[in-house]
């Protein structure tokens, strides 16, 4: 490349990555910040501010009931900062609360009964799967969507598939015990299961059988880099039998997005699992950086495809904020409870220790995604 060349070439991927990502980005923060918000004032809770992206304001206003709207400089994220909140990881901001009258206690976060503290932080996790749910079921109703049939039109040799007893022409009915409807519902669990003894139901001339195959670790190439997974070694087959287009009822669309989220935070929490036990590698993470090469990857299928990619990353998000790390919405939620079965707080100090662990433990995290996509 010539230096002539680099404004093109910048422009191209700004155009090509950087617009889709913010795009995904700036969908999944808002619903999950205006989860928050919306039970927040259901919950009689003043709402200070609500912010796309971290530090300085681009673009801002104030609405009738004083919340202050802003998009910021960084969109890598979002806040909603209620009434005695210390910053945007909503700390209590414990000296205020100290001088603030009975009136403003009423609708202060801080002063709130300990469930209405619990609902509106779980608001949030909660909006972003029904996000991924309503974008699964919406296309599914509106579009369709492609199946191909998991049926089996070649089995490598020496492969896990081979050893298994896998022949041409089967037809997969469960892994696992799940039952699966296309191929890439196979490839889905098994890609999560490297090295574990898997069950399948097969259909093989008419008949149901039994089958054990054990998936093997590859690493293969992928949009983001390199990626570690399970792999059979059966190919699938594409003929007018095998792919088929299926419209679904307004019900059946709703079953489809909610089995399609729950895949999403199963198949994410056998990773985080793989995780604690050496079956997974950290190597499969992505941070911002991946998601924007995806989300520009993902674009050029059309903005279908793109909300679509939004709705499985909104979900993957949601599960994420529910784990039980401080400063993620899931280590409030664990003071709450602890709260609840004590009938009272935590000391400050604790909470304030605990809350400087969480932001070193995030920040590492970070580092570590950035690391991998720089890689």
């Amino acid at each position: 490349m010539t230096l002539s060349e680099l404004p093109g070439y910048l422009a191209g991927g700004f155009v090509n990555t950087i617009i889709p990502f913010l795009f995904v980005i700036t969908l999944i923060v808002f619903f999950h910040e205006l989860g928050h918000f919306l039970v927040g004032r259901w919950c009689g809770v003043r709402v200070s501010t609500f912010s796309i992206g971290f530090g300085p304001e681009l673009l801002g206003w104030n609405d009738q009931t004083g919340t202050r709207w802003r998009i910021a400089l960084l969109p890598l994220g979002g806040f909603v900062r209620f009434f005695g909140d210390a910053d945007a990881a909503s700390q209590p901001d414990y000296e205020a609360a100290e001088t603030m009258t009975a009136e403003e206690r009423a609708f202060s976060f801080v002063f709130q009964p300990v469930w209405k503290r619990f609902l509106i932080v779980l608001a949030g996790p909660v909006a972003s799967i029904l996000l991924g749910i309503v974008i699964f079921s919406s296309n599914a109703y509106l579009f369709g969507r492609y199946i191909l049939i998991p049926k089996v039109a070649s089995v490598m040799p020496d492969s896990a598939a081979a050893d298994a007893g896998f022949k041409m022409g089967d037809i997969i009915l469960s892994v696992d015990g799940v039952r699966v409807e296309s191929f890439m519902d196979v490839q889905r669990i098994v890609g999560v299961h490297a090295g574990v003894a898997l069950p399948f139901r097969v259909e093989r001339d008419g008949n149901d059988i039994e089958l054990t195959a054990t998936p093997r670790l590859q690493i293969r190439e992928s949009i983001v880099g390199q990626r570690r997974m399970g792999v059979l070694g059966i190919a699938a087959a594409h003929d007018e039998t095998t792919v088929q287009l299926k419209h679904e009822t307004l019900f059946g669309a709703i079953g489809f997005g909610v089995s399609q989220s729950w895949e999403v935070i199963a198949s994410s929490g056998d990773f985080i699992a793989g995780l604690f036990s050496g079956r997974a590698s950290p190597d499969q993470l992505s941070g911002p950086i991946g998601i924007a090469k995806m989300s520009g990857e993902v674009a050029k299928s059309g903005i279908g495809a793109l909300i679509g990619f939004a709705g499985l990353i909104s979900v993957s998000i949601g599960l994420l904020n529910l784990m039980p790390i401080p400063l993620l919405d899931g280590g409030y939620l664990v003071f709450y409870a602890i709260e609840a079965v004590r009938r009272r707080a935590l000391d400050q100090r604790i909470t304030e220790f605990v809350f400087r662990i969480g932001m070193v433990l995030i920040l590492c995290l970070t580092l570590y995604s950035l690391y991998i996509d720089l890689r």
